[in-house]
């Protein structure tokens, strides 16, 4: 990771983004999400451990490009879990949505050189 502090507008910078939580259900905010930032021209993925879809990844080893940002959409029981295979797999960036975060995610990026931004990705892209 690089030492640059990062604000959630930003993360926009870069182009390859992991998108984890509910990304086929179209009334989650991880599919609004999602979909946003394809239509910005960015290179996303969906990611959720429990999804059965053939399109969303269940974990990053699953996923062959190389993950700039980790924009977390899930309850932070299972997002921390999600961080730590990001970490893994090399991702230092990550942005808790609303709903999302917790002391201990934000923590453990600090612990493990990754950078860990709170903000809205919806609200960011608005701004473009």
């Amino acid at each position: 990771m690089d030492d640059k502090w990062y604000e959630a507008e930003d993360l926009l910078e870069f182009k390859n983004w992991v998108v984890a939580g509910n990304v086929m259900e179209p009334y989650k905010y991880a599919f609004r999400i999602m979909n946003a930032l394809v239509r910005n021209g960015y290179n996303v993925h969906g990611l959720h451990p429990l999804d059965i879809h053939e399109d969303v990844a269940r974990s990053f080893s699953e996923i062959k490009d190389r993950i700039d940002v980790l924009n977390l959409c899930v309850n932070p029981e299972r997002g921390i879990e999600i961080v730590k295979d990001a970490k893994a797999h090399g991702v230092d960036k990550v942005l808790a949505q609303p709903g999302a975060r917790s002391r201990e995610i934000e923590e453990y990026c600090k612990e493990n050189g990754m950078s860990y931004v709170e903000g809205c990705t919806l609200v960011e892209l608005g701004k473009l």
